[in-house]
């Protein structure tokens, strides 16, 4: 009977466990947790470091920690790698502060879009959504054949969602593997 209860009670706690790892999204080799707001979560990204550096260098933390919601599509390291040589260097010196608020609120929307909404609102537009975002100027998000979410900027730039729906408190971001440039 004691073996069938230790077995039992092993059973749920490793079921526990798992559905407990499968809610949480894996990103940058970090758990993003529901209860934590974006900037909490971004920082434990190891694929984030670039953008979590940006933010601050930006004077943004405290908007990002805020109530929201917001929608993020956050470029990756490597996305930022992609720009030309010197970019993110430049970006980051502080007399650049104002390009680099301009740049990092391109990449945030009003809202918590969750994938889900942003597909169905890519397909009641004729797979081609318009975003506006906060910096004020706009994105297109259209659908490939593969059902792939795809970002472009005001400039022909494209990014594709790599991780999507991972949820905040303040909000949802989405992974991008490119950085996104306004006009």
């Amino acid at each position: 009977m004691k073996k069938k209860i230790v077995s039992v009670l092993t059973f749920v706690i490793f079921s526990l466990t798992s559905m407990a790892q499968e809610s949480y999204p894996m990103v940058g080799g970090a758990a993003m947790y529901p209860t934590k707001n974006i900037v909490e979560n971004a920082v434990n990204s190891k694929d984030h470091t670039t953008l979590v550096a940006a933010v601050k260098a930006a004077g943004l933390v405290d908007a990002l920690q805020s109530e929201g919601p917001f929608t993020v599509f956050a470029p990756t390291n490597s996305a930022f790698e992609l720009l030309p040589s010197g970019t993110v260097e430049f970006l980051l010196q502080p007399e650049n502060k104002s390009q680099l608020q301009t740049v990092l609120k391109y990449h945030v929307v009003a809202g918590n879009w969750s994938a889900a909404s942003v597909v169905e609102m890519i397909r009641k537009n004729n797979n081609k959504w318009m975003i506006e975002t906060l910096q004020g100027g706009k994105l297109y998000a259209s659908l490939d054949d593969n059902g792939q979410v795809w970002l472009w900027d005001e400039n022909g730039g494209k990014a594709m969602v790599t991780i999507a729906d991972v949820n905040q408190k303040n909000g949802v971001i989405h992974v991008i593997d490119h950085v996104l440039l306004p006009k």
